[in-house]
């Protein structure tokens, strides 16, 4: 096995912590001693220890003389746990291959320099683009201290959300919806608008069983969530986020009491100000958010520049009507040429249906 294979395995690992790792990145290591694989770990969960410590911790044999190969960066500072640049050069460990640099301020090459002085070998950039890309958002919350959004809905091949009676179950099959079960448990955070609190009384949690479920934020401007709504009823069992313009604190008291979180934010344009709440979800480290909005909410949270991914599951149905509604709604653009451009489209088939996954355009709004 040469180097990449290694990598490989190690961003194997690394996917293990997915749902689990949050704030933090997914990190994967491997220790080969001899052509022979003596320890393997993943970064298991916040709080707990490193992938670099867990495969230490993992060894057969003593490592003296073997190579590590890491994912991302290995850390040099105390935060959580201890630093792992530490642990590596404790093990006598001579080599270090690294997938992708850390671009938290208090590592950003530090942790590999540190190395280097110490005498240790590093090997930079083995399968980097894959080692970036499953930690998109641990790199984008780093680096702004905002979450990673991504928008989600599901539409008939005409581009309809829902019958034009409102019903929408269901637009996808159960292999489209078991997969949105997984983004739940992924993504940090849930977003949705009091329009679909009051049309559907959803749960948003993660049915998976033993998955973890996200931290749900409804967009209420005026605060007229149902008391009586399943996000309001369950909170003290799943947190519940209720972001509002409304100021009037006894208004606020009886969701307060159910077990609610009250954010109240600016008003733009008749709406929260998402960019006031997105920093406010920053500094709750909450990094990432699974936007499940209706039409306006989606068109505003595009509008404000605050989307990074778009999953689009279409179904091989039309449902037609003028009326019927569509995933994107609000004003919408003047001309075409105003579109907000989606790069790096991938399109997966999940049971009957499609899911394209693109990036939103980083230069339509500086990458917020």
């Amino acid at each position: 096995m040469e180097d990449r294979d290694y990598m490989a395995l190690a961003l194997s690992l690394a996917e293990r912590g997915v749902g689990w790792a949050s704030p933090n990145p997914m990190v994967g290591a491997v220790i080969v001693k001899d052509g022979r694989i003596i320890g393997q770990g993943w970064h298991e969960k916040c709080g707990q220890p490193h992938a670099e410590r867990n495969a230490l911790a993992a060894c057969t044999e003593p490592p003296q003389g073997a190579t590590i190969y890491v994912t991302l960066e290995p850390c040099c500072h105390y935060g959580r746990q201890p630093p792992c640049t530490q642990a590596i050069l404790e093990s006598g460990i001579r080599r270090v291959v690294v997938g992708s640099g850390d671009p938290n301020p208090l590592v950003a090459g530090k942790g590999i320099a540190l190395l280097r002085q110490a005498g240790v070998e590093v090997t930079e950039h083995v399968l980097e683009s894959e080692c970036e890309k499953l930690n998109q958002v641990f790199f984008h919350y780093i680096r702004t201290r905002r979450p990673y959004v991504v928008m989600k809905y599901a539409m008939t091949m005409d581009g309809k959300i829902a019958a034009h009676t409102g019903d929408s179950k269901w637009v996808t099959g159960q292999a489209a919806r078991d997969h949105v079960q997984q983004l739940r448990h992924r993504y940090t955070g849930i977003m949705a608008g009091v329009g679909t609190v009051l049309a559907d009384d959803p749960l948003l949690t993660c049915r998976i069983p033993g998955g973890r479920s996200p931290v749900r934020i409804i967009c209420d401007t005026h605060l007229r969530t149902p008391l009586t709504a399943q996000v309001v009823t369950t909170a003290r069992q799943s947190p519940t986020l209720l972001a509002t313009c409304c100021t009037d604190a006894d208004r606020r008291t009886p969701y307060e009491a159910a077990g609610c979180q009250v954010l109240v934010l600016p008003e733009r344009d008749g709406h929260v100000d998402l960019n006031a709440l997105m920093d406010e979800l920053g500094r709750r480290e909450i990094d990432s958010v699974l936007l499940e909005g209706g039409g306006t909410l989606n068109w505003s949270a595009l509008e404000q520049g605050v989307v990074q991914k778009v999953l689009t599951y279409i179904a091989p149905k039309l449902a037609g009507g003028k009326e019927a509604k569509t995933p994107v709604e609000g004003t919408g653009i003047g001309r075409m040429a105003q579109a907000i451009p989606l790069r790096n489209s991938t399109v997966t088939r999940i049971g009957d249906d499609l899911l394209i996954e693109s990036e939103v355009d980083a230069d339509v709004h500086g990458d917020r």
